[in-house]
């Protein structure tokens, strides 16, 4: 009995694991990495305990966003079998969209107790930054206009998962935000973007179909590959303009970032609509990660 009770605790721990979406976290994290960074390039100072509330708090938002658009869109019946992109607990049948509602509530009230220790720190714009987050994570999938029905997905995601975060974790960090932080924010922000309108240009047809207007349906299939493109190599040139002051060295190696972007683009200029697509989201957001990490060692290189 005690094994049959383990197996079926283990195979709801990996119905909670899928519909976290544990690979898509690299998002909210890429951005506190920039933020530090730039805050120890700049400011020479790092205050290490509300950074990692914030950090804890950012994931936490991150996964009641993805657990709350789970439910949201099972509810809908916009998760079908029909559906390209991964299987959805909610839209499967696999879980109740009570249930994983319950579990976005647990998160929302973990990242607003780590988010509490954060603007203990960081006063009013933590606050101001931690309200809008949470808000805008709920309100990407539910209300009467979900924000991920519309058009301004990509510029969203580029607020609150670029400047927001980079400029509120170096607010944080230093008690100071460098004239370049919103540049970075947005450097980063755009490959965040990009896996938005990949999975948006997958789901063309559904969102049609439901009812959405998706910048990736506004803009037609050619479009959403150009617009990806120019998402990935923007990023790259916004973040090598503001490491630029640090030497010719650090230029070049935040630049060569556009080799691996140009790549990106031409493979997704080349696929139909389909299935495959799926690989492209988890390509372009280890991208991001990537760009975070040179963007990370440029910065400081370019200090010593």
């Amino acid at each position: 009995m005690s094994e049959v009770s383990s197996v079926t605790e283990l195979s709801r721990l990996s119905l909670w694991i899928r519909a976290v979406r544990p690979r898509t976290l690299s998002i909210s994290l890429a951005p506190i990495v920039v933020g530090v960074a730039h805050a120890w390039a700049t400011f020479g100072r790092v205050a290490l305990v509300p950074v990692m509330a914030a950090t804890i708090s950012a994931l936490a938002i991150q996964i009641a966003t993805n657990l709350a658009n789970d439910a949201a869109d099972g509810e809908r019946g916009h998760d079908g079998a029909a559906r390209l992109g991964p299987e959805r607990v909610t839209g499967s049948k696999l879980m109740s969209a009570v249930e994983v509602k319950r579990g976005a509530v647990v998160a929302t009230l973990i990242a607003a107790l780590f988010g509490l220790v954060a603007v203990v720190h960081g006063g009013m714009p933590i606050l101001m930054i931690g309200l809008a987050s949470i808000l805008a994570g709920w309100a990407y999938s539910n209300g009467p206009l979900p924000i991920s029905a519309t058009p301004t997905g990509e510029a969203f995601v580029v607020a609150c998962f670029g400047v927001a975060a980079v400029t509120g974790i170096e607010w944080l960090a230093s008690e100071a935000v460098g004239a370049t932080a919103a540049a970075l924010g947005i450097a980063i922000g755009l490959p965040a973007a990009a896996v938005l309108t990949v999975n948006n240009h997958r789901d063309r047809d559904e969102d049609r179909r439901n009812g959405r207007r998706t910048l990736a349906i506004l803009i037609g299939t050619r479009g959403s590959k150009v617009l990806y493109a120019a998402e990935l190599l923007a990023a790259v040139a916004i973040a090598a303009l503001v490491v630029a002051p640090g030497g010719v060295a650090v230029t070049l190696l935040v630049g060569a970032c556009a080799i691996p972007a140009t790549v990106l683009a031409v493979k997704l200029a080349q696929m139909p609509v389909g299935r495959a697509l799926n690989g492209r989201l988890a390509a372009t957001a280890g991208f991001q990660t990537m760009l975070a990490m040179v963007i990370a060692v440029a910065l400081i290189g370019g200090v010593f």
